[in-house]
């Protein structure tokens, strides 16, 4: 199996806590999501020094501004070396396309559109005004960041079926709350979560791991236990 289709996230708040995860998952693990909380700790040179270990980053900031704001976002993605970001297709197609735009001049970054957050039920879309189930949403926006120039989207594994319908064969689909528990974080944080076996037969093309990899008493045997579940459908 590819190893870069598996994206460990390091949700943590030191740098010392990630190099240590990146050490004990050495060359089991060459993709790693840096989001906010990292991000805003320890600063971008997380990201510099992942990308010139050799790693690939999937740096997700889930940007959701004015579409000037985002293309800067999405350049200084670019320079840092990432591989993938993120934006918020409930923004619109203006700050998809700034964000396509600014991510052709950096070889090798992809924009992902994040279409409903994996801890939203249809509950909380009907309190912002969205009557729609997401189980409606979700492939609706996925179509609009498909045609807004995105190179893929990021939803539950719930919804990956839909996706693929919508999207058709070539779009990326990165599907967070992953594990091999029905609770894959521990936290219920993940509203709608799935196993790696489910995410790859379904059509994801990546899964993002996280606490049951990273708060794990042996983190390279949790993550070998995630490959071993996605191998089961061939992922």
């Amino acid at each position: 199996m590819d190893h870069d289709r598996v994206i460990v996230a390091l949700d943590v708040d030191s740098r010392e806590a990630a190099d240590d995860l990146v050490a004990r998952l050495g060359d089991d693990c060459g993709h790693y999501k840096v989001g906010l909380e990292l991000l805003t700790s320890v600063g971008p040179d997380v990201v510099r020094d992942l990308v010139t270990a050799g790693k690939r980053v999937f740096l997700d900031l889930k940007l959701f501004e004015i579409p000037n704001s985002v293309a800067g976002a999405v350049h200084a993605a670019g320079r840092l070396g990432a591989g993938l970001v993120t934006v918020h297709a409930m923004g619109g197609p203006a700050i998809m396309r700034a964000a396509v735009e600014a991510a052709a001049a950096h070889p090798g970054l992809r924009v992902l559109a994040l279409t409903v957050v994996t801890s939203m039920t249809d509950a909380d879309l009907a309190a912002i005004g969205v009557t729609d189930p997401v189980a409606t949403q979700v492939p609706r926006l996925a179509r609009l960041a498909i045609d807004s120039g995105c190179h893929g989207v990021v939803a539950s594994p719930a919804e990956v079926p839909a996706i693929r319908a919508a999207t058709g064969p070539g779009a990326l689909i990165v599907t967070p709350g992953v594990g091999v528990s029905a609770d894959p974080a521990g936290s219920g944080e993940h509203a709608r979560p799935g196993t790696p076996a489910a995410a790859y037969a379904a059509g994801a093309t990546h899964i993002v791991v996280g606490r049951g990899v990273t708060r794990a008493e042996d983190p390279l045997e949790a993550l070998r236990r995630i490959r071993e579940n996605a191998a089961l459908a061939g992922g």
